[in-house]
């Protein structure tokens, strides 16, 4: 239900990830879009976002499927492609 694109910073870089999120009109009216969103960043912030992530970019988009799914299971959506950034 989700997706990520990432470039991640050459070694050695102290910066902070940088996040973006991609949620069209085909997941929902602007209510949808928003409450998607929020729950996402939330979610990033609650794995505190600097030990989820390496130094790098990182644009985080749902499919429409995603206006549907709870909390729990957009979470559990959300650690799987975590698992897979940091492997």
């Amino acid at each position: 239900m989700l997706w990520c694109t990432y470039v991640l910073d050459p070694p050695g870089t102290v910066t902070p990830p940088r996040v973006a999120y991609a949620l069209g009109r085909a997941l929902g009216p602007a209510v949808v879009r928003n409450r998607v969103r929020r729950r996402l960043r939330a979610m990033l912030q609650q794995a505190s976002l600097d030990a989820a992530l390496p130094p790098g970019s990182y644009l985080f988009g749902a499919q429409p499927a995603a206006a549907s799914r709870s909390y729990a299971e957009l979470a559990f959506d959300l650690q799987q492609i975590l698992s897979r950034v940091r492997a």
